[in-house]
């Protein structure tokens, strides 16, 4: 295989995970983290099982010589396919700053099983935690404790809002509502007028619920006459597609679909193909995140667009503030950083479909990306 580029890996974009699904996600993630919830080796290598872990005995790059920190990741749906290349990301910090990591926290969005896992490694002095606060109140009290114990916390991919009492140092990922009404203007835009479905996983969690409020603002302010809804689909992708196909047998007079997380988008794709939708009244479809069918469903134009987050940046980027602020004692203070916001249409999906790489998570080696076109 070329040590040079991706565009010849195998199985391509087209096909990697898509058939696979969860077991897919599942496995590479173990395979970045040896076991799922143990701590990761980093330095020196490409990482994944068998990678060397930093000894303390070098600094990274030109920086003094360090301890070997160790940072917690607790995750709200650990197996879940859009964190593969959260995973990567910090996997790949973690071998240039000579560090480990944990991945840990619920596969099904249990607060309870997270909060025990941000109190695990503050019982075992972990130098860091990043973790994903998915609810108002159930990480303040860890949170608080681990910045007491002298323990850095950092969110990433989902953040309490402002006001709300959490002192975490920063949050790194998407502006949440900012994004969603962005959406809401685009659903505007391609709808115009009539019956418009958001579909949500798990309501009320924050890092999806910002970007539904966000939309509903947007398509309210717009003084459109369209007549949106919440649908509620289920954590699990398999119980996504089954509600919004259910919905959509029920509603085939709608003019848009559209979600606010990764499964339920690849589920709307899914339903808007398999029924064929846009022969009826449906001319909007769109969502989130970069699953390899939602890609390969937006490049085909069955999902008018899907929106971009950089899962990757969202691993990477809090490994690197977690081990200047540490190396700084403090001086250097995490900044709050938007991965941002960039909408896929078919033409520009060609890039994800016609590449493969850490970055995108449907990769595992270490490769230059040869741009294309």
């Amino acid at each position: 295989m070329p040590a040079d580029t991706v565009q010849l890996l195998s199985p391509s974009r087209r096909n990697f995970l898509k058939a696979l699904g969860m077991t897919a996600a599942i496995g590479l993630i173990n395979a970045c983290t040896n076991d799922g919830a143990t701590a990761t080796t980093a330095a020196g290598g490409t990482g994944g099982t068998g990678s060397t872990a930093a000894t303390g005995g070098s600094g990274a790059g030109n920086f003094p010589e360090t301890p070997e920190w160790s940072f917690t990741f607790v995750n709200h749906v650990t197996t879940n396919p859009f964190f593969v290349p959260t995973v990567y990301g910090i996997e790949d910090a973690s071998a240039i700053l000579g560090t480990t990591f944990q991945w840990t926290g619920s596969e099904i969005a249990d607060n309870a099983e997270m909060v025990n896992a941000m109190e695990a490694a503050i019982a075992a002095e972990a130098d860091g935690i990043g973790v994903c606060l998915v609810d108002l109140e159930a990480f303040n009290g860890p949170t608080d404790e681990a910045l007491a114990a002298g323990i850095p916390v950092i969110a990433y991919n989902a953040d309490t809002p402002p006001g709300n009492p959490n002192n975490r140092l920063c949050y790194v990922g998407q502006d949440l509502y900012g994004s969603g009404f962005e959406m809401g203007n685009r659903i505007v835009e391609l709808v115009g007028e009539g019956k418009v479905a958001l579909f949500i996983a798990t309501p009320g969690q924050l890092n999806i619920q910002p970007r539904i409020d966000g939309a509903m603002d947007a398509i309210t302010e717009s003084g459109a006459a369209i007549e949106a809804t919440a649908i509620t689909t289920g954590a699990a992708l398999e119980e996504e597609l089954t509600n919004v196909e259910a919905w959509y047998l029920g509603n085939q007079d709608a003019t848009g679909m559209f979600a606010v997380d990764a499964g339920s988008t690849q589920a709307v794709g899914q339903v808007v193909r398999d029924q064929n939708a846009r022969d009826n009244a449906l001319v909007g479809a769109g969502g989130y995140d970069l699953l390899p069918e939602t890609v390969e469903l937006v490049s085909e134009g069955v999902l008018d667009f899907t929106i971009d987050q950089q899962p990757y940046l969202q691993g990477f980027l809090p490994t690197l503030y977690l081990y200047l602020y540490k190396l700084s004692g403090g001086v250097v203070t995490p900044p709050e950083t938007n991965t941002g916001l960039v909408f896929l249409d078919s033409a520009s999906a060609q890039l994800f479909l016609e590449t493969a790489s850490r970055f995108e998570g449907d990769a595992a080696e270490q490769a230059i990306v040869e741009p294309v076109g």
